[in-house]
Formats: structure tokens, C-alpha cells, sequence
């Protein structure tokens, strides 16, 4: 095992709820009453080097919420060299804002250039090596454990092992965190047909530092497109729930990424989230995102 810190940042409650910031509801966010959503999360690389009246909007946002990062163009699983520099800037966004936790994806979406998507990787041995070893060099880059998602994806380009041995072995060798997409789990169940409730439970309860929760597009009974452009259903509820007392509550974020309705609306999931986790409260652990 390595021995990288985590984050010195003060630690979020664990019964906490976030939402995603996105520029479209910034200004929305600045007028919400105090207390309306515990943090923001937000990817990194979109606020970097921001000026004008958008770096102003963050840096108000920042001292009114927690923020978390949540990265889309480090590309883990590449097959290009990571770039460090922008690592190096990841970190010094990181420690600018206190931020108490930074993920990715585990994917790829890089090579000569951006794909503009999150690509998944071979379940392979030699998957697990490649990206395991990319991953501790990011945390020993940043001085810090980062989680990496679960990913939805609706083709593999190899399969000699199932996903969920595939999440394990990345999460052993590489030593590192885990953000549980509760959707995400939901979106695969439903289009590789496996039990949700299994693959939840197979995951390392102790490795698990955040819980985002989303909606979805279906495509038919037997195809979901993960869009985070529609509000959380019932199933996603209730997995969610699952996940409270496989894990313990959780920091959970709230993600949209368009379509979005009024503020309102949004806070309404986020107290949903809030329900959940008072009622999950009583019988299980709180866990806290340090």
C-alpha cells in the first residue's frame, strides 16, 4: 500500500448533500438561501484559469459552500502519458480552495487530443496494471488519495474478467478511493443485465468517500443513456438508499448537466437526498469525507 495523505481541508458532514456547479445555474446559486445545498462540486478544468465575472461568481460560491472536484479530461486509463502539468495545476486548484476530495473516472478520453468522452477500459489484467499504476502516480503527483467513479458504458472492448472484479482489483492495486455513482450502477444493471443489488454489495464498503446520484435517459425497456439530464427515479432512489446501509451515509451529490429545470426543482432532489439519509442515519454508520 502507499502512504498518501488525504486531504488536509476540513472534512464534510457525512449526512451532507451537494449539488453540481454548473455555469448555467451560478448566478441562481449566488441567490439561494443559506444552507440550501451543503457543497458544490464542481470539474476542475472548467474553472482553471477562469476570469472575469465567472472566476467572481466561483470565488463567492466558494466561501458560501465546500467544494469538491471532480475531473473529466485526466484520462486514467489512457494510452497517451498522463500530463503532468496539468496535474500540477489540478493541485494547485485543489489547495486554493480546500477542496476535501478529488475524483475521476475510470476511463479513458484522451489520446493525441480529447475525445470528448469517457471511454471504458479492457476488464484485463493488464487494464488493471496500466491504470492502477497511472492512478498512484496522480496521487503521489498531488500529495493526496483521489476516488475514481464507476463508470456507465454500453459496450467493453475486452471482458476476461466481470466489471465488479475489474473495480476491485483497480481499487486494491492502485490504493484508492471509490466514488459510488449509484445511477451509473442502475444504467449498467439494466443494459449488461446483472442485479444491481449484487454488484452494490460486492463493492469495498471502505473505500467508498462519496455518492453522486442522477437521472437518465431511457432509450427502451433494455437501454439506458446515462445524461444526467433528468430527474433521479425511483429505482436510483432506492439504490441509494441500499448504498446507505452497505456503506454508511455519505456526502451525496445531486448531478445535472442539462435540461435543467428551476432551482427549486434541483433543491427538491437534494432534499430527497437529505430524507434518505436521515432515515438511513438511524441504523447505519456516518461516514465522513476528511
Amino acid at each position: 500500500m502507499n502512504h498518501v495523505e488525504t486531504s488536509s481541508a476540513p472534512p464534510l458532514p457525512a449526512a451532507s448533500a451537494g449539488l453540481g456547479l454548473r455555469r448555467s445555474i451560478a448566478a441562481s446559486l449566488l441567490e439561494a438561501p443559506e444552507g440550501a445545498v451543503d457543497f458544490l462540486e464542481v470539474a476542475p478544468e472548467n474553472w482553471i484559469g477562469v476570469g472575469g465575472k465567472h472566476a467572481k461568481t466561483f470565488a463567492a460560491l466558494a466561501e458560501r459552500h465546500p467544494i469538491l472536484c471532480h475531473g473529466l479530461s485526466l484520462s486514467l486509463g489512457g494510452p497517451a502519458p498522463l500530463d503532468m502539468a496539468f496535474v500540477a495545476r489540478v493541485r494547485d486548484f485543489l489547495d486554493r480552495w480546500d477542496v476535501p476530495l478529488y475524483s475521476e473516472h475510470l476511463s479513458w478520453c484522451a489520446d493525441e487530443g480529447h475525445l470528448y468522452d469517457l471511454i471504458p477500459l479492457p476488464f484485463t489484467e493488464e487494464s488493471v496494471a496500466h491504470v492502477s499504476s497511472r492512478i498512484r502516480q496522480v496521487q503521489d503527483a498531488l500529495g493526496r488519495r483521489i476516488a475514481v467513479e464507476n463508470i456507465s458504458y454500453y459496450a467493453a472492448p475486452w471482458q476476461a474478467m466481470p466489471e465488479i472484479d475489474f473495480i476491485n482489483a483497480v481499487l486494491s492495486e492502485a490504493d484508492c478511493d471509490l466514488l459510488l455513482d449509484v445511477n451509473n450502477i442502475h444504467v449498467n444493471a439494466t443494459n449488461h443485465g446483472y442485479d444491481p443489488l449484487d454488484f452494490l454489495h460486492a463493492l469495498p464498503s471502505r473505500r467508498v468517500r462519496c455518492i453522486h446520484v442522477a437521472g437518465h435517459y431511457v432509450q427502451s425497456p433494455e437501454l439506458l443513456i446515462d445524461t444526467h439530464g433528468a430527474p433521479v427515479i425511483d429505482p436510483v432512489w432506492r439504490l441509494l438508499q441500499a448504498a446507505y446501509r452497505h456503506v454508511g451515509v455519505m456526502p451525496t451529490l445531486l448531478e445535472r448537466d442539462f435540461n435543467f429545470p428551476t432551482l427549486s426543482t434541483l433543491l427538491e432532489e437534494v432534499d430527497t437526498i437529505r430524507t434518505l439519509q436521515r432515515a438511513a442515519s438511524q441504523d447505519a454508520p456516518l461516514r465522513h469525507v476528511a
